[in-house]
């Protein structure tokens, strides 16, 4: 066995050669997607303005598709491929399993993304991200997803092939790490969306070259949602793993308690996907009962594990900060956080953003009645925005940060714009997401090229607020924007130009594991906190969280009361 392992001087972690350069591969395809799907998310903003109402219709809905596929499925995905490779062969400190069908992998992934952009911008695939029957694209456009998904589907099982390696040959004690764990749950999720994928997607390629005769469009929904919303809790679990990893990196924390955040791991197995179920509240052909029980039972589980999460986090970054002395008060380990460091800033304003703006929009959105004010309104694209984009996204993001001197040993560039990237991106997406929602509430279309309906016979006046909050959501967006071409030039920036650091000679075995230096390990939660509280200031900000959130749901309510009147 040819493996060859190289030890970081700054983190003490290890890397196989083979999965460092497979780690670089699909970082790097994942980050060129960003980068196209950001140029079309800025054709789509300016469309979505009244204001500048840039895009002819057919444009714009081809211009829709692709950004929604790039962004969604080939961004996230690729770096996520990256990340289990990194939470196996790294942090497990073993060779990564089967190398050439890793390869194999990439490139089919590689070959599918870009085969679906071709479809896409032939001008024949135009039938966005979700692709309903009876709309049909171009062949090409299905069978690139489907060769996109075989290629992942493997990567999985290569991760999983890696945890049986490691196990095997004893390279590490007692259970997988908590980050490792995260992945592994994004992994078994990823494996039942790829499946949902292969069902409907496969019949559906067959009825676009001729083979099959007819698509029925209700089960093409129920099952294609399976799979289109079941990718984006790949993408919860991938990100709330970074969460945890990125504060064992800046702080040296451990989990408050491991045994509940693996509980709350294993709830997203059992109970996250069938939040997909608030895509289809409104259609018919669906018994009532199993509506109800996919958005109240099941999701109420599902919502338990990401508030698990958004507690023990922060907490554990809290205790570690009053280990270090900053013990006085609620909110003095908060204040003296490194927050000029974009590692830490971009994980916090990831885990903010994703549950105040993500999760209580996600929970109203999960509820059948109130699912009517808003359904195919702006405020679903309002919502994923800010769970996609601000949560996984932008964890991903500050992940990078740390990557770039440990993967690819160069020095970040632009240390002062890197320092205010988070900020843009976070904040401005924060806000797009939020007037986005707004608007939706309001009634304006999720589809619509043109919500003046200029030249329609059967024109409808929205009130002036919509044009105001799109008009704001446009500018958000544009802050984001800029954000987002921050990190895309420090990113590749730093590849091509920065300082190289000190080379680092390979080795054909492993060394003893290390701690990396000024992280040291915290064993215990005495001795810190404040009226008998570990971390109190954690503590106060979940009941913020839970006081808004109560609050915006009962808002909701009353909306939703005064929506249809009794006589």
């Amino acid at each position: 066995m040819n493996t060859l392992f190289r030890t970081c001087p700054q983190s003490g972690l290890q890397f196989d050669k083979t999965a460092e350069t497979l780690m670089k591969a699909n970082a790097v395809a994942g980050v060129v997607f960003l980068l196209v799907g950001g140029i079309l998310a800025l054709l789509v903003t300016l469309t979505r303005w009244p204001a500048v109402h840039l895009l002819p219709a057919d444009t714009f809905y081809m211009t829709l598709t692709a950004h929604g596929i790039d962004m969604l499925i080939f961004w996230i995905i690729f770096f996520e491929i990256a990340v289990l490779y990194f939470c196996s062969s790294t942090l497990l400190r073993c060779r990564l399993a089967t190398p050439r069908l890793a390869w194999l992998a990439f490139a089919l992934m590689l070959i599918g993304s870009v085969t679906a952009n071709v479809a896409i911008f032939r001008g024949d695939s135009s039938v966005m991200m979700t692709s309903y029957a009876p709309m049909q694209a171009h062949p090409a456009f299905y069978l690139g997803l489907i060769l996109f998904a075989v290629g992942a589907l493997v990567s999985c099982f290569i991760f999983l092939g890696t945890l049986v390696i490691a196990k095997a040959e004893n390279t590490y004690e007692g259970s997988i790490p908590l980050v490792t764990f995260g992945a592994l749950t994004a992994c078994i999720i990823a494996v039942f969306t790829i499946a949902s994928g292969a069902i409907i997607l496969i019949p559906t390629f067959l009825w676009s070259v001729g083979l099959i005769s007819h698509i029925d469009p209700l089960m093409y929904k129920t099952v294609w949602w399976a799979f289109g919303h079941s990718s984006q809790q790949i993408n919860v679990s991938a990100h709330v793993a970074v969460w945890y990893a990125i504060a064992a990196i800046a702080f040296g924390a451990k989990p408050m308690s491991e045994k509940v955040s693996r509980t709350a791991f294993l709830l997203y197995i059992l109970f996250l996907q069938l939040a997909s179920a608030h895509h289809l509240l409104t259609d018919p052909g669906i018994s009532s009962e199993w509506k109800i029980f996919n958005t109240s039972y099941a999701m109420y589980l599902a919502v338990l594990a990401s508030m698990v999460h958004g507690l023990t986090v922060p907490g554990s970054v809290e205790v570690a900060q009053r280990k270090k002395g900053f013990n006085k008060g609620l909110f003095e380990w908060l204040r003296k956080a490194p927050w000029g460091n974009p590692v830490f800033s971009g994980m916090f304003i990831s885990l903010i953003g994703f549950g105040f703006l993500g999760g209580i929009s996600g929970v109203m959105m999960g509820t059948e009645q109130l699912n009517l004010i808003v359904h195919n309104t702006l405020y679903v694209p309002g919502h994923f925005h800010a769970t996609v984009v601000v949560g996984t996204t932008l964890a991903f993001m500050a992940l990078t940060y740390f990557l770039i001197p440990v993967l690819f040993r160069r020095e970040v560039i632009l240390p002062g714009l890197a320092k205010w990237q988070p900020y843009l991106f976070g904040i401005g997406m924060g806000a797009f997401s939020l007037f986005m929602m707004g608007a939706g509430t309001l009634g304006v279309s999720r589809r619509h090229w043109d919500i003046a309906f200029a030249g329609s016979p059967m024109a409808y006046e929205y009130p002036a607020t919509a044009y105001l909050l799109l008009g704001l959501m446009a500018v958000s967006g544009l802050v984001a924007m800029v954000g987002g071409a921050a990190y895309l030039l420090i990113t590749v920036g730093s590849l091509l130009w920065g300082k190289k650091l000190e080379p680092v000679s390979y080795r054909k075995e492993t060394v003893p594991l290390r701690l990396a230096p000024g992280a040291p390990a915290i064993e215990a939660h005495g001795g810190v906190g404040v009226g008998g509280f570990a971390a109190p200031g954690t503590f106060v900000l979940a009941l913020v969280f839970l006081v808004s959130f109560v609050l915006y749901y009962f808002i909701n309510w009353k909306y939703l009361s005064q929506t249809w009147g009794l006589s």
